[in-house]
């Protein structure tokens, strides 16, 4: 008998960081359990699909990368999309969904996803179901997982239509009714209320509320013992999940009193110990990520010392010449300043506003301790051969593209993986196929699986555990070394911006950061640094000086570290220097804002006839006495008429003396920046909507640069006369004319 011929779909992903790309593979590699074959390619390889001529539903799943920009894989998809000689029935032949991937901490939430949908019905193209906007600020799984489940009903909901169409029109009929969205799925969207967005507030409200009833409707359980993937197999790297009513059931953060037969027992939930509900309840488990490395270890005669990364040919090794630290000793936080030297690298200039990476390598003692835990350690320095496994089920498994087959181990966990990296639940899920122990199997599931969710997060997200804390909760779990490489993600380098002007130091390139600390929790014996901030720290504590202490520019010579420039063309100066801007930037968001007002300075001195726009710097800190950054520089700044207002806030200082002016006002002492922009609102809104100025933020993503955006948005209410859907749209517009930017990370 011939073989049936399953119908077909087509997945296609843009991807920055791997979580699209995971998302499309594991959509693929489940449509066969549902009865259809998905054909998987990246949106950058356009030898493989063609959309002018597809007759399957397409599945878009997109990322969102920078200023609302499109992923490196996107970008050409995105450009041809935006050909306006494009007609407006281009694509009528096609049917369409997309899950779009964003995180409302950052500007144009899902930008990228928003753009395609939107030429994609500008050319004629149909949907066939509802669209997701999953964020990552409050979870990806929130929206994703269900997105996913409702999926396969679409899609063949969509082949049987265009299967009817297409009978219809053999037969000589009249063509059916426009496509619309399947109207028993409903529009999986979270925080609509976006500052780009314009919808009305009806839509809004109608949505939230479908998407309320969606995300608390309880999902089908199947029981451990026969368990059906909730999830697609090789389920991706997502980053975060909502504590809301999307969760199912959980034992965090409860304790129960008593136990069966021991009176008088507290009992507490913990990340390696569950109670009931959670502890008691089926579970929906994702599918096992399938292995595709064949990974093996050989010896070699002699070992090939290799310092610092791999991709030297883009990389500038830059000597560190002076460390400063800027804040006093009884500081909550740790501010540093180091000062690069890059003369001899004269092809890099960089830009007041612009950052580069830092290529730092995993701490050393970790690295000691994931090759004890894997019972490596004396093969250290044996090679690493990699190749694909011959019967693997991953769709467009191919070895890692960052990692040569010539790397000793012990290079490989040091400068290649993301140790640190907090596991994802693909990872977890992975690792109860390496655990002896039953309770600890348990557990493990039980923090994958969706009714787990809570637990997930409260015990391994937010505590940002890592793989060697996640291994030493779980002794009896052994992992191969081909499971890290598989599942554990790159190691990335970390962006910092610039805190100076090449006008001012020609040669240098200054930073500042603060040293990262991360506290002893579940899971964590002991607190730990930043991997980045901390080993720069190791670095030039030998010499770190106080700004006081001039000799520091006689500091013996310090390490290089490996650097690479990221120009960010738009969040600098404007070019008019007549146009007038703000500036906020509380704490070490001040680094960039530096950087202007020295290349504003030099400008200023060297053409004293030029019309200069007003400056303004909103600043915060906790106390003046000791984390005022750049404090002497600042005032410096005000002195010389290049910073043309200057307006600081202490959040931890009592009550105390702050000028005349202060002392006769009635209102509250500002506290944080927002305050003081609120005080400050009628010139901040004139510069913004009458002048055509600039407004900057640099800082904190999840709590300042959405206090700053409120007071904004309050600001421009008032000043207007206008409601707050109109206030969005205001600010808007300033962000599609880059005149409302933002610098900010999470």
């Amino acid at each position: 008998m011939p073989c049936e011929v399953k119908p077909r779909f087509v997945v296609l992903y843009g991807s920055q960081k791997g979580q699209a790309e995971s998302l499309a593979e594991g959509i693929a590699e489940v449509a066969e359990e549902h009865g259809l074959v998905a054909e998987l390619s990246c949106l950058s390889h356009t030898e493989k699909y063609n959309l002018e001529k597809e007759n399957a539903p397409v599945v878009f799943i997109v990322s969102t990368t920078g200023e609302g920009e499109p992923p490196d894989t996107a970008l050409q998809f995105v450009k041809h999309l935006k050909t306006k000689t494009l007609s407006t029935d281009h694509y009528t032949h096609l049917c369409y969904a997309l899950l779009a991937l964003g995180d409302t901490n950052y500007a144009d939430f899902c930008n990228c996803g928003k753009t395609i949908e939107c030429r994609l019905q500008e050319l004629g193209a149909k949907q066939f179901y509802a669209t997701g906007y999953a964020d990552d600020g409050v979870g990806l799984e929130v929206v994703v997982e269900p997105w996913i489940d409702g999926l396969w009903k679409a899609i063949k909901g969509a082949l049987s239509k265009m299967a009817s169409d297409k009978s219809d029109v053999l037969k000589g009929e009249a063509g059916g009714p426009k496509e619309t969205p399947d109207s028993s799925i409903p529009h999986v969207q979270l925080n609509l209320l976006g500052i780009t967005d314009h919808q009305s507030c009806e839509s809004i409200k109608a949505s939230a509320e479908t998407l309320s009833k969606f995300a608390s409707s309880p999902a089908p359980q199947t029981a451990v013992s026969d368990l059906r993937p909730a999830f697609p197999a090789g389920s991706p790297v997502l980053a975060s999940q909502s504590r809301g009513a999307a969760s199912v059931s959980t034992s965090a953060p409860k304790t129960q009193t008593g136990n069966a037969g021991v009176p008088g027992v507290a009992l507490a939930a913990s990340l390696t110990c569950s109670l009931p509900p959670l502890s008691e309840s089926p579970l929906n488990v994702p599918a096992l990520p399938p292995p595709y490395l064949d990974v093996s270890l050989q010896e070699v005669d002699s070992v090939e010392q290799i310092v610092g990364p791999l991709n030297k040919e883009t990389l500038h090794a830059a000597p560190i010449s002076r460390a400063v630290q800027l804040t006093r000793g009884d500081s909550v936080k740790r501010a540093l300043l180091l000062e690069l030297d890059i003369s001899a690298h004269p092809m890099v200039t960089y830009h007041p506003g612009d950052s580069f990476d830092v290529f730092c390598p995993n701490k050393a003692e970790e690295v000691e301790d994931v090759l004890h835990r894997l019972g490596l350690h004396d093969q250290r320095n044996h090679r690493v051969h990699m190749s694909l496994c011959k019967d693997t089920k991953k769709r467009g498994a191919q070895l890692p593209s960052y990692m040569s087959q010539n790397l000793s181990l012990l290079y490989l966990l040091t400068w290649c993986l993301e140790i640190r990296s907090v596991p994802k639940k693909a990872f977890l899920r992975a690792l109860v196929e390496h655990t002896g122990d039953a309770v600890q199997k348990r557990r493990l599931q039980e923090l994958c699986s969706r009714q787990g969710n809570a637990d997930y997060n409260l015990y391994v997200r937010d505590s940002s555990l890592g793989v060697l804390e996640l291994l030493a909760a779980f002794p009896s779990c052994s992992p191969p070394l081909s499971l890290l490489i598989e599942l554990l993600p790159k190691l990335q380098p970390r962006p910092y911006s610039a805190a100076s002007s090449c006008l001012r130091y020609p040669g240098k390139l200054h930073f500042v950061f603060n040293v990262v600390e991360f506290p002893a929790c579940s899971g964590r014996l002991a607190g730990r640094r930043g991997l980045c901030t901390g080993w720069l720290f190791d670095l030039i504590n030998p010499v770190l000086v106080s700004p006081e202490e001039e000799e520091s520019s006689n500091s013996p010579a310090l390490p290089k570290i490996h650097v690479s420039l990221r120009p960010n063309c738009s969040f600098r100066p404007p070019a008019d220097v007549s146009a007038p801007f703000v500036m906020v930037g509380p704490g070490t968001g001040v680094a960039p804002f530096i950087g202007f007002l020295q290349q504003r300075e030099q400008e200023r001195k060297e053409n004293p006839e030029a019309v200069f726009g007003e400056t303004w710097l909103f600043f915060g800190c906790r106390h003046r006495d000791r984390d005022y950054l750049f404090r002497e520089e600042l005032e410096g700044f005000v002195s010389s008429g290049t910073l043309s207002h200057l307006k600081v806030c202490f959040s931890r200082d009592e009550e105390e003396e702050e000028g005349e002016e202060e002392a006769t006002t009635s209102a509250a002492r500002p506290r944080y920046v927002q305050h003081n922009l609120l005080r400050n609102s009628q010139h901040i809104t004139d510069i913004l909507l009458k002048q055509n100025g600039y407004f900057y933020v640099c800082g904190d993503a999840k709590n300042m640069a959405k206090d700053v955006n409120n007071a904004l948005m309050e600001m421009i209410q008032t000043e207007l006369q206008v409601d707050q859907l109109d206030a969005m749209k205001t600010l808007a517009g300033l962000r599609e004319e880059k005149r409302y930017l933002q610098d900010i990370w999470g």
